[in-house]
């Protein structure tokens, strides 16, 4: 084994970085494949690889610029000192705002007032209705110097303060804010603050690695790690942006020419049964598809004689991904059943738990004879729904009430038998 990890990893380079998704699709998921060269690197199916990003250098070439910064400031971080512009490419999260770097703004401001003088110094009116300039003043710095029909100001609140008042005393306006608001974003609400380099930095999230299910037994695909990554992109406050990684791997990483650290993270639950003949039951939309190729890769290479179901799905038959392999394992035995939900084909949404619903009695069947049940992809919503669905199933197809398919699930199958098995993020 190798000793590769997140604070020493591996620097890797792309062999594969293609888009899975049909043309007209919605999404955009990516398969990435990585070269594992001399590294030592080991894994099996139903690990995860970790992916150390680097921040996009436009959003750090603007974030400079806006900030009134070369770059080559130095600064002192938590892996030492280096130059403001390499902090913000490597060591910081700049993609998203932080709630500590807000909170601290709070030792810059004025709090012990929350108004601000000010004075009319020029002014410029134009016609709506037909674009004529109707006043083009400044003043001369005379009191009392105003354009008529004007008074002067002697002092307003200031929006900076009253907001961050607004933000650190209520936690549901503070959460909506950085939701979609990164460093540039918050250079409009709180530009006035003259922050020197070190005080920029302060409070920013450490930048983190991201880890990915990993789509490939090291078997079936050797010397390379294999990636099903659904590239995050958005819109807000007038400017396009990405996710960390999502947009480093797929804007920033050239197949053959770019270094990027990576490392394993191994997986102690995750893991097909040591008995071959276990027939498997995996339920995976989305990018959660990803372990369960791994899953049906090396099932294929132990010549496993138990069988393998594949609940899949997504918003059309354009994000049908891995469609030639998955037909081809049909082919040869070895993906036994396959469900297909489609949630925006059609005049009502289908997910895969209602095609596990449809399905139930055979569920069933195969849970009572001794099969294991994974579940990745989302667990705000599906994983959920998954779970709920598994219940009513084993309740309605076991002869169990609520309580006691609950019981059966949630201990049984979870705990005692660990053959309810997740992977959800």
């Amino acid at each position: 084994m190798s000793d590769w990890s997140a604070k020493k990893p591996y620097s890797s380079n792309l062999t594969q970085n293609f888009i899975l998704n049909r043309e007209g699709s919605g999404k955009e998921t990516r398969h990435i494949v990585f070269d594992l060269g001399d590294s030592g690197l080991e894994y099996k199916a139903g690990d995860a690889l970790g992916v150390i990003p680097l921040c996009h250098p436009n959003l750090v070439e603007d974030i400079l610029t806006l900030y009134n910064f070369s770059g080559d400031e130095k600064v002192e971080t938590h892996l030492g000192e280096c130059s403001l512009k390499e902090a913000l490419t490597s060591r910081y999260e700049v993609h998203r705002i932080s709630k500590k770097w807000i909170m601290k703004l709070g030792e810059y401001l004025d709090s012990g007032t929350e108004e601000v003088e000010i004075k009319i110094i020029k002014r410029k009116r134009i016609s709506e209705d037909t674009g004529e300039l109707m006043l083009d003043w400044k003043g001369t710095g005379i009191d009392n110097d105003i354009p008529k029909g004007y008074e002067e100001i002697g002092s307003v609140s200031d929006p900076s303060l009253a907001l961050w008042k607004e933000l650190s005393s209520d936690s549901e306006s503070m959460e909506d804010y950085m939701w979609s608001r990164d460093y540039i974003d918050a250079y409009a609400d709180f530009g006035n603050i003259n922050l020197n380099a070190q005080q920029l930095i302060e409070g920013m999230d450490r930048l983190k690695p991201r880890l990915y299910s990993i789509a490939s037994s090291p078997e079936f695909e050797p010397g390379t790690v294999h990636l099903t990554v659904g590239i995050v992109r958005y819109s807000h406050h007038g400017r396009n942006k990405a996710g960390l990684c999502t947009g480093f791997l797929s804007d920033m990483c050239d197949v053959k020419d770019t270094d990027i650290g990576i490392f394993m993270s191994p997986t102690r639950s995750f893991v097909l049964p040591e008995d071959k003949t276990k027939d498997i039951i995996m339920v995976g939309p989305g990018t959660g598809i990803a372990p369960f190729r791994a899953f049906l890769e090396q099932r294929e290479i132990d010549d496993a004689t138990g069988k393998n179901w594949l609940f899949f799905g997504d918003w059309t038959e354009d994000e049908y991904y891995y469609k030639e392999e998955m037909e081809d394992w049909k082919k040869k035995g070895i993906l036994n059943k396959h469900d297909l939900a489609w949630s925006r084909t059609g005049s009502e949404k289908v997910y895969v738990q209602h095609l596990m619903e449809k399905n139930g009695e055979k569920i069933w069947e195969w849970i009572d004879n001794g099969a294991y049940f994974y579940v990745c992809g989302d667990k705000s919503r599906m994983a959920k729904d998954v779970h709920k669905t598994l219940i009513k199933i084993c309740s309605e197809h076991g002869n169990m009430n609520i309580e006691m398919a609950t019981e059966f699930v949630e201990t049984k199958m979870m705990k005692t038998e660990k053959r309810y098995l997740r992977d959800v993020y």
